[in-house]
This record gives structure tokens, sequence and C-alpha cells, in this order.
């Protein structure tokens, strides 16, 4: 893969215009704790939910450091918008893994989403063409805006014993299916990216055909021979998450610095842009930020320019 010197500016520019739009709708992501219909049909407008997505199912298929610098702009934005895009963007990785004609039936249609979470108490049962599944998955980040659903789960045979892999260890796939087949549990009650509506699903029971099946990140089931594809979908998942942190990170310090020029503290005569351990304290933040972006752009990965 040859290494970019600087992201993609077309995609960058379809989320760039996105961002009055988003900031005037932040307050409400918060209070709703979803995405607003309106915001995902945007984002569908402009194919951000595809940015990883393979590009026979019209997908962006952006190198990492298009990614990043995507994601980071929005985090500036609103941190919960961010974060949707980038997992909507990990898990439709799995389209390189699946057959074309289910890769198609799932991420086909333009408002495709798939989400998922860990579910520690899933299991699938074996059966004929394909595996009877049960199990709750949590933090399923954009589950509310999902097409379809995943859960990962080991694999145990009809008289529950696990089933092994050739090496021993346990068997486990992750089950593909639509969304409305799973129950949306509604926890997801906190201080923090409430707009990321990262609620619990559950299912019981249900038939999943082995086709719509996948060991992530199994290269003996890469059907795609891109680039980026080689690349583990954990990966992605951290370098995009890590830019959901320093877009927040950029637009708290931008936020303290515009208020430091005027803000006079109650009982001191100077503005805090004139105290001295602020300047120290707002210095090493900026050091420290621009660090972490420097450290990223000379990543094997990165890009050389920020």
């Amino acid at each position: 893969m040859t290494r970019p010197e600087g992201p993609d500016r077309e995609v960058l520019a379809r989320a760039l215009a996105l961002l009055p739009r988003l900031e005037s709708l932040a307050d409400t992501i918060e209070a709703d704790r979803r995405l607003p219909p309106g915001l995902v049909e945007a984002l569908h407008d402009a194919a951000l939910f595809r940015l990883l997505m393979p590009r026979f199912l019209s997908g962006g298929e952006v190198d990492p450091v298009t990614f990043v610098h995507v994601i980071e702009a929005i985090a500036k934005v609103d941190g919960s918008t961010a974060w949707c895009l980038c997992q909507a963007a990990g898990c439709s990785m799995v389209g390189a893994y699946l057959t074309p004609e289910i890769a198609r039936e799932i991420f086909g249609p333009r408002e495709a989403v798939l989400a998922w979470g860990p579910g520690p108490d899933a299991r699938a049962v074996a059966v004929d063409g394909g595996y009877r599944l049960s199990g709750t998955w949590s933090f399923a980040s954009g589950c509310r805006h999902a097409t379809w659903l995943g859960g990962h789960a080991p694999i145990v045979e009809a008289d529950g014993s696990p089933r092994r892999r050739p090496d021993g260890s346990p068997d486990g796939r992750t089950m593909l299916f639509p969304a409305a087949r799973a129950e949306i549990v509604d926890v997801w009650h906190v201080s923090g990216l409430r707009g990321t509506g990262s609620d619990a699903f559950t299912v019981s029971d249900l038939f999943v055909p082995r086709a719509y099946s996948v060991s992530r990140d199994d290269p003996a089931e890469r059907r795609l021979p891109g680039a980026l594809y080689c690349f583990p979908s954990g990966s992605l998942y951290a370098s995009g998450f890590a830019a959901v942190a320093m877009g927040l990170a950029r637009a708290m310090l931008d936020a303290f610095v515009e208020l430091a020029r005027d803000k006079t503290p109650r009982g001191g005569r100077r503005t805090l842009r004139d105290n001295h351990v602020v300047q120290s304290q707002v210095a090493q933040a900026e050091a420290k930020l621009r660090s972490a972006r420097r450290n990223r752009a000379n990543s094997p990965c990165g890009s050389r320019t920020t």
C-alpha cells in the first residue's frame, strides 16, 4: 500500500460540509440519546457510513489516513456522531469476508448500517444449514439506526459441548441478521456520548444460515485482496476511536482558549489568558495534543502531514 501524503480531499470535504448542520443538532443528539433521522439521512447522502466498505458495494474503501481525518473532523463538532460513524465503518469491513451476493443483500441498500457489540452470554447451537443463536449483546453503538446486527457467539454442538478448532481453541463466529429480528433493550443512560445510542439487543433461538456468519479477520475467509482488508478491523477501530478522542480534545482546548481571552475569574483582576499557570497548562495540553497527532502521522499507516 502506497503511503498517502494526506487525506482524500473530496471525502473530507463531504464531511466538512455537514459540520454546520451537525453543530446545530448537537444538543438534540445528546438529549435524545441517538442520531436524529434527518441527520442519519444526511450522513447517508454523504456516504459517510461507507468509508471502509468495499468498493464493489458502492463503498469508499478509503485509506486509513482519510478515515481518521474524517472521524476527527466530525468529532470536533459532535463526538457521538463520530463514534457511530467509526463503529459502522469498522463493522462494514466484514463485507470483504462474505459472498458477493450476501454482501450486497446486507450492504447494497443505500441506508445500510451494520452494528454489533460484545455478548458474553451468547451461544450458537450448530444445526443443519446454520446455527440457532441466543444471547444479549451490549454497547451496540448505532443500533437504533442499523439495518442489520451482528452477534458473536461460541459454537456449541447439539449436545451442548463446545466446538473446537483444529488447534483445540473454542470455535466462534459472528452471526449477521436483520435488525428487525432482534429486540433492542434501552440501557444507554449515561453521562457522555449519549447520542451513540449504544443500547443492547437480544435474540432467542434465532436461526442464522451459515453463509450469514463469519470468522472476522480470518485471512482464510477474506474474499477481497484489497490492502485495506489486510488490516485487522481492530486496528481501524483503534485508529478511528483515537481520532474521536483527538477531535474532542481539540474542540475542548479551542473552547477554553476562547473563554480565557476575556474571562476574569471571580475576585481576580486579570483575565485567564494573563495567568501564568493557565498559560503553562494550555501550552502543555497543546503540546500533548500535537504530539499525539504527530505520533499518529509517523505510524506505519499514518499521514506525513498533520
